[in-house]
């Protein structure tokens, strides 16, 4: 099973590996890269299900099991806390307890909270969940009306003035350089930011990004504590690096000090929160920055068949900007599957019913509800799906709605678990029933209203059935990892998942904003209103603002395994005018569309190794080889034949039959000259190739595959001079 959907803080494997090698097993070349280089810099850029948290996490617990990392001097950070639970759990059956694996928020609070009361004196202060309540009361004291939007809006901008170290008399310069379009007059907003503030400190509290802010001043001022820090923390490691803010940055290079021990991973076509203040320069620079780093590349795909890597690639290939000059050619290692699906309708309505009415033969089929998924570029979208899905009888859970462990019923549950584990012997419900599962659902059964078959229909009943039914899975996968696991154990691990905000799996369809989906995976995804208008969505003008809405839906295409399902209306109301048209994203990708020019191939995967102890000059290295395309129609080439030719067998030649000839005759006199074959001078499809690219440059030459280093030396001055239709003394001329 694959990372993001099936992954858990449970064990997967029976076995912890037995030693530090057996760690190491199972990894591809460059993932055992990834893990092997465990002193000085390395950037690692990962593609889109290119197995990176296998990577990094098997790197820490290879560091670890081998003694060459201590357990407590590692911190590896990333963006969320499901990410952070799925890292603790896969470090945890790898044999690497002890490590700490934490969201850069989580890390900072946990210092900031210890060293409070030294730096600063106290308490400190309390932490506010929502600061648009506070956003609110500061335009009120200021006489400002703001509607639901607004403020919404308005705490977005003070969040990103933020994360981007902006004070409020600055916000007006730094929102015009760097292109933001301001819910309200830019000076205005400045108003209200500092007047926000002043109403923080009024109150004796901090918001969620104070307490990186606050973090950063700690250690800047207090070299006693930084240093305390850094002596704690030896060994970083950074997923998702693409979407770090310069705050963030700025905390990660105190956390470091004059150290490099560092390890970085992230994929800059990935990066789709650059309105939060995430930027993938800290990736694309991380070189520049550390010209002694190992840099590997990712790019073997095991998520996604060919089919949907192909389409994925072919986003990408149409890409403008820094990011797409950066980007990584997937190269799929899944069976082939079914080619995308297109589909047209007249309207939003009848789009969600298509979908719905898809989505329930698949599951009649045999297709498990949780592995299946709608994707959309707006919350606003979701409505309309949760209304045909309902109507058809397919059970739906909403991404990024209502918390999984504070839904009433979850509660209720975790209530009753911990009374049943506290005085399981007095409890009348347990008396016949030994194994975890069975005591899980008779507890469930009791107090929660669970029944082993689904009611029937949709809705509230229904969700909360599968809340329920979600925690009897959990302990039976806990039950099958962890042989003779008590109730007690069972209660831990929902506290800690509750902690982490790791949900279990709930077995319906998944509705989600394309940004709500990311680092998730399904069987089948099913992407809608990919439309103009919304993607790109209508208020992304500029230029980086359109590729971002590529990347957008490049992450979309790429949560999909096996089957993708596109789709788009042509107006959003039934009997309104079709206006829409599908999204210029798709253009010469689907089936029907005129191809555009693509861009040169992106990286392939490999490993470039920096110099220890490298200035900031550029350390040249050797150019890797990039994937054999056809010249013709661009197509990955893997026969060897036409990786000679460098076309498909069936593209048109434009062979100069002349000069194939000339080099024929040429190398019949090479081949009687040495005694050997004609063959070993070059082969037919060699000559064919030189015939056809008429090269005109030794380095033209040393690209046709056949045409080794050897054989340049050799035979390239003349081979250039025929092509050139110089005479060559001795030559016999063809027939």
């Amino acid at each position: 099973m694959t990372a993001a959907t099936h992954s858990t803080l449970l064990p997967q494997v029976p076995d912890v590996p037995d030693s530090a090698d057996a760690v190491l097993e199972g990894l591809d070349p460059e993932q055992r890269e990834v893990a092997t280089t465990l002193r000085g810099p390395v950037c690692v850029l990962a593609g889109a299900g290119t197995g990176k948290t296998r990577a990094i996490t098997h790197r820490i617990a290879y560091g670890v099991r081998s003694g060459i990392l201590q357990p407590a001097s590692v911190l590896a950070v990333t963006f969320t806390n499901r990410a952070a639970g799925e890292m603790r759990g896969r470090l945890r059956q790898l044999g690497a307890q002890g490590v700490q694996a934490r969201t850069f928020h989580s890390a900072a609070l946990r210092q900031l909270q210890y060293f409070w009361p030294k730096a600063v004196g106290g308490s400190l202060p309390r932490l506010v969940d929502r600061k648009v309540q506070l956003v609110g009361d500061a335009a009120a004291r200021l006489g400002t009306r703001l509607d639901r939007g607004e403020l919404r809006d308005v705490t977005s901008e003070i969040e990103w003035c933020k994360v981007t170290q902006t004070i409020p008399a600055d916000y007006p310069y730094a929102a015009a350089k760097a292109g933001r379009d301001a819910p309200r007059d830019p000076t205005e907003i400045a108003h209200l930011y500092a007047a926000y503030e002043d109403l923080k400190r009024e109150r004796a509290v901090i918001d969620f990004e104070d307490v990186l802010l606050l973090t950063v001043a700690v250690l800047q001022d207090r070299q006693d504590i930084a240093e305390q820090v850094r002596a704690q923390y030896q060994h970083f490691v950074v997923d998702e690096y693409q979407d770090v803010s310069p705050l963030q940055q700025r905390l990660l290079e105190l956390w470091l000090g004059d150290r490099d021990d560092l390890c970085v991973v992230g994929d800059a076509s990935q990066t789709i929160y650059s309105f939060t203040g995430a930027t993938p320069d800290h990736l694309l620079d991380f070189r520049a920055r550390h010209p002694g780093a190992t840099v590997v590349k990712l790019v073997r795909d095991y998520r996604s068949t060919p089919q949907v890597v192909r389409l994925a690639n072919g986003l990408l290939a149409q890409a403008h900007g820094r990011a797409a000059d950066h980007r990584l050619e997937l190269v799929s290692q899944r069976p082939s599957g079914p080619e995308p699906v297109y589909t047209e309708y007249t309207d939003e309505p009848a789009e969600a019913e298509g979908a719905a009415r898809r989505i329930r033969e698949l599951i009649e089929a045999g297709v498990p509800a949780a592995e299946i998924a709608v994707l959309f570029r707006t919350n606003s979208q979701s409505e309309t799906y949760e209304q045909a899905l309902a109507d058809a009888g397919v059970p739906y859970q909403l991404r990024g709605a209502e918390r999984f462990f504070d839904r009433p019923e979850v509660r209720k549950a975790g209530v009753a678990l911990r009374g049943a584990a506290r005085f399981g012997d007095n409890d009348s419900l347990l008396d016949d029933v030994v194994d975890l599962p069975s005591q899980v659902r008779a507890v469930l059964s009791g107090e929660g209203g669970w029944t082993p078959e689904p009611p029937a229909g949709s809705g509230a009943v229904r969700e909360r059935w599968e809340s329920l039914a979600a925690l009897v899975s959990l302990a039976q996968d806990l039950a099958a990892a962890r042989p003779g696991a008590t109730l007690a154990d069972f209660v831990a691990e929902l506290d800690e998942r509750a902690g982490a905000q790791h949900a279990p799996t709930v077995q319906g369809v998944t509705l989600a904003s394309l940004h709500a989906a990311k680092g998730l995976e399904w069987d089948v995804v099913f992407l809608v209103g990919v439309a103009e208008g919304m993607l790109p969505i209508s208020y992304a003008r500029t230029d980086e603002q359109i590729e971002e809405e590529r990347r957008l839906l490049y992450v979309g295409v790429t949560r999909a395994r096996e089957r993708l399902h596109l789709s788009w209306s042509l107006t959003r109301s039934p009997g309104g005018r079709h206006s829409r048209r599908a999204s210029r994203f798709l253009d010469g990708l689907r089936p029907g569309t005129t191809p555009t020019v693509g861009r040169s191939a992106g990286s392939t995967g490999g490993v470039e190794r920096g110099i220890r102890g490298a200035d900031t000059t550029a350390v040249p290295r050797r150019a890797q080889r990039s994937p054999a395309r056809c010249r013709v129609c661009g197509r990955t080439l893997t026969d060897a034949g036409e990786m000679k030719l460098m076309r498909c067998e069936d593209c048109p030649s434009d062979m100069d039959e002349g000069l194939y000839e000339r080099l024929r005759a040429w190398r019949a006199i090479q081949a009687a000259n040495s005694g050997q074959p004609d063959f070993c001078v070059f082969t037919d499809r060699t000559l064919m190739a030189i015939a056809e690219s008429r090269p005109d440059s030794a380095a033209e030459l040393s690209r046709i595959p056949g045409v080794l280093s050897r054989k340049l030396r050799s035979y390239g001055a003349e081979v250039l001079a025929i092509c050139a239709g110089q005479e060559l003394d001795g030559e016999i001329e063809a027939d």
